[in-house]
């Protein structure tokens, strides 16, 4: 599956969730269009796995909790239509009453992708306009090819503004998370 919309037959909530229970790729659906994810790379899972575990230790003793994928996000708020099932390297969510017992319905409080080769145009600019409309407060931009890490958050109008950009070394800090950061040495290592 391509990510090309205008070439994209229309699809159906049902029949997107009959393709993914016979397959084992991750499979995204933004209003009857299905995007295919590629599979992760070592790297990628490296990176993953390092920010997934100083998520996991950050957030112990808050309310909020860190989720790797595959874990579907639906977003959902009152400002926008349609369907829009996400599958997020890693999700910050902190209002808890949005799980399900297989997904979160609502905007998480942060969201994490990892770039692959053949994912940059829909990570950096579907993705980030999707979660920007939905409200997701805080989103960070990985790209293990350049090294660098992008942090996009809400201003007080709504628009996404890029907060910081460190390539090889540096801290990456959090807005949402307070006090949450990562050195991007050691992320990339």
């Amino acid at each position: 599956m391509s990510s090309n919309p205008p070439n994209k037959h229309q699809v159906s909530l049902e029949e997107f969730y009959s393709m993914r229970e016979n397959s084992d790729r991750i499979y995204e659906y933004i209003d009857g269009v299905v995007y295919m994810s590629p599979s992760p790379t070592t790297m990628h899972q490296r990176i993953s796995g390092r920010l997934h575990v100083s998520l996991f230790h950050f957030l112990e003793k808050t309310g909020c909790e860190v989720f790797h994928a595959p874990f579907d996000i639906v977003l959902n708020n009152d400002k926008a239509d349609g369907k829009k099932i996400f599958v997020p390297d890693l999700s910050v969510i902190c209002e808890q009453q949005g799980l399900t017992e297989n997904n979160y319905v609502g905007a998480p409080s942060l969201i994490i992708v990892i770039l692959s080769p053949s994912n940059q145009s829909h990570d950096l600019v579907t993705k980030l306009n999707w979660y920007m409309k939905y409200g997701v407060k805080e989103y960070w931009i990985v790209n293990p090819m350049l090294h660098t890490v992008q942090v996009y958050s809400l201003d007080d109008n709504g628009d996404y503004r890029l907060n910081d950009i460190v390539k090889n070394e540096g801290t990456i800090q959090s807005v949402v998370l307070d006090g949450f950061a990562v050195d991007a040495k050691e992320l990339f290592r």
